[in-house]
């Protein structure tokens, strides 16, 4: 009774979740393949051109950033196989990484805002505009930054040298299948370990420790109040949701005003994600990614992600 338990508990939080995470890389793989061979990247990158073009980006990136608005992992995909493929080289696999921010944004904003606007009500709107500030800061500031270090056009001349010719929707499913076996075997061989391991380590409670030792050092928070704190402390040590419930209850009962209430949710955003970041992004990021440059793509993200809103949250401060 209890092995069947134990199994059972393995699957539902082992099992079938990593089973999901391969099923969606495989669909984001194929997706972002067969596009790259019908050579489409050039006709999907329209959204993003006025930004690609001033920031010296490929059509490649315009592409993954058009599709980072639907798919996380088919954006990343395609990041991966233009690198792979010598389409991209590492500088800007990087840049455009760090330039999907607003389109990353938007993919998980109808669920962030069902989630907010029920517990803080009027506080949501506010809350959700300063982090979709923070967003567009940091793809206008990639697209800043990209501009002084990618040599102007470089990249588009390679592209359309490589996207000349034209495939017939047979030859282009048969290219990608063949690539797509040939990567997946290579998705496998990276993320199911690195899961794995993952697992154990949150089985242990290692995640759960680091959490909890950043929420019991927060005396440097000491300008809010203890209420505020409570629910840093519940967005850190628990989950963001928790953290929404706690700051319903004490909006409800008068006990914090909105920008109190705003203020405690984004100082528990910046303390919060780093760690959330790597132990659900690098498993899936390892298996598109090598892992080296994985490490190294959440970094920079989570580095941009932390000074947009340290600085939404600090003007915020300054002029509410």
């Amino acid at each position: 009774m209890e092995t069947a338990a134990l199994l059972s508990e393995i699957w539902h939080q082992l099992g079938w979740p990593l089973v999901r995470l391969l099923i969606y890389i495989s669909i984001g793989l194929l997706f972002a393949n067969f596009i790259e061979a019908l050579n489409w990247t050039r006709k999907i990158a329209f959204i993003a051109r006025p930004l690609t073009k001033f920031a010296h980006l490929s059509s490649l990136a315009g592409a993954s950033f058009s599709m980072a608005f639907f798919s996380g992992v088919s954006a990343n995909t395609m990041l991966s196989e233009g690198f792979n493929t010598k389409k991209i080289h590492k500088k800007e696999l990087i840049l455009a990484n760090l330039f999907n921010s607003l389109p990353t944004y938007f993919l998980h904003l109808p669920t962030t805002f069902c989630i907010a606007a029920p517990l803080i009500k009027g506080a949501a709107f506010t809350y959700i505009g300063l982090t979709f500030a923070a967003a567009l800061l940091r793809t206008l500031g990639i697209s800043f930054i990209s501009h002084f270090l990618l040599p102007k056009g470089e990249n588009e001349t390679k592209n359309r040298i490589k996207t000349a010719e034209k495939s017939t929707l047979r030859k282009a499913w048969k290219r990608t299948w063949k690539r797509f076996k040939r990567r997946m075997q290579k998705i496998i061989r990276f993320t199911v370990p690195i899961y794995v391991l993952f697992y154990i380590l949150t089985r242990i409670g290692i995640f759960n420790h680091l959490e909890q030792f950043m929420a019991d050092h927060l005396a440097f928070l000491s300008w809010l109040s203890p209420a505020a704190i409570s629910i840093i402390v519940l967005h850190v040590a628990a989950e963001f949701t928790a953290g929404l419930a706690a700051a319903g209850a004490l909006l409800a009962d008068g006990t914090m005003n909105n920008r109190e209430i705003i203020l405690a949710l984004l100082v528990g955003n910046i303390l919060s994600s780093p760690i959330r970041a790597f132990r659900h992004q690098f498993p899936y990021y390892a298996g598109i990614f090598k892992p080296g440059l994985a490490m190294q793509l959440i970094l920079f993200s989570q580095s941009f992600r932390l000074i947009s809103i340290m600085t939404v949250t600090l003007i915020y401060l300054l002029f509410s």
